[in-house]
């Protein structure tokens, strides 16, 4: 079974007709239920961190994750679970929030390219340069003629990104409108999660119509072989977590990674 097809968003796509609540691993025999999915997503995880032990010591690829969808659709909660077991040494995380006074004085894409992985790193965007093609939209920030402008930068960004030897995975994380009502009205009702709710979330929700339209725009204009998009259903946590984290492990499997040559000199050597 070809995990990465099941999830690839597809040339036409409406993301009205994309069932948040579906779990296609389910329905393909994958998984039974909520533990077991957790169970699952355990194992894959310990999995992409052996993986991660060889494609560090080979220093011959780079691995670009980005992860996008609408507030309270689990980017933390997927980086924790699917990457938690990971050597530090070998990933890193970029949050993107509001440009900075310096970052804004240079082209949009100034402060995400300083961010992509080098030889041996994974990397994962939460949140990305497609920031500037969706709240921007959104807000009318951009015109249409600019919103084409910047999506055919980003074609250009991500081609040569990949033409430099980095892998791309381009995750958009689909929850329903109540879904997010849900998640926010838990945020409100909990002290102890306080900290995660930003009243500006419930702005943006007023323009959730808006959102989806550019989010749909932005997957058609840039889902390309080289710089896939995959659309995961995010209403259940952790059926979301064995999406990602399968595509990953089918992704790294593909690579047939291999620690570097031996060093015969080291046979040798003796430890006194």
């Amino acid at each position: 079974m070809n995990i990465c097809e099941l999830f690839r968003a597809r040339k036409k796509m409406d993301l009205h007709d994309a069932d948040a609540a579906s779990k296609p691993l389910a329905s393909a025999g994958k998984t039974n239920d909520k533990s077991e999915d957790k169970l699952q997503v355990v194992r894959l995880a310990e999995r992409i961190a052996g993986y991660q032990d060889v494609f560090y010591a080979a220093r011959e690829r780079k691995l670009l994750v980005v992860l996008q969808g609408m507030d309270t659709a689990g980017k933390d909660g997927a980086v924790r679970g699917v990457f938690g077991l990971i050597d530090p040494l070998g990933i890193r995380g970029v949050a993107f929030k509001t440009p900075t006074e310096n970052e804004r004085e240079h082209d949009y894409l100034w402060r995400v390219h300083k961010e992509v992985p080098g030889q041996g790193e994974i990397v994962i965007f939460n949140r990305s340069h497609y920031e500037d093609v969706l709240i921007s939209r959104v807000h009318g920030w951009i015109d249409e003629k600019e919103c084409q402008r910047r999506y055919a930068q980003i074609r250009d960004f991500e081609r040569m990104l990949a033409e430099s030897g980095t892998v791309l995975l381009k995750f958009f994380l689909h929850i329903s409108k109540e879904e997010q009502k849900q998640r926010l009205e838990e945020r409100i009702s909990d002290p102890d999660k306080h900290w995660k709710f930003d009243p500006k979330d419930l702005a943006e929700r007023q323009y959730w119509a808006e959102y989806q339209q550019a989010y749909q725009q932005a997957i058609q204009e840039t889902n390309v072989d080289h710089a896939p998009w995959y659309v995961i259903p995010a209403n259940s946590k952790t059926h979301r977590n064995l999406a990602i984290a399968s595509i990953l492990v089918e992704v790294l499997e593909k690579m047939q990674l291999t620690y570097p040559p031996a060093n015969p000199d080291y046979v040798k050597m003796k430890v006194v």
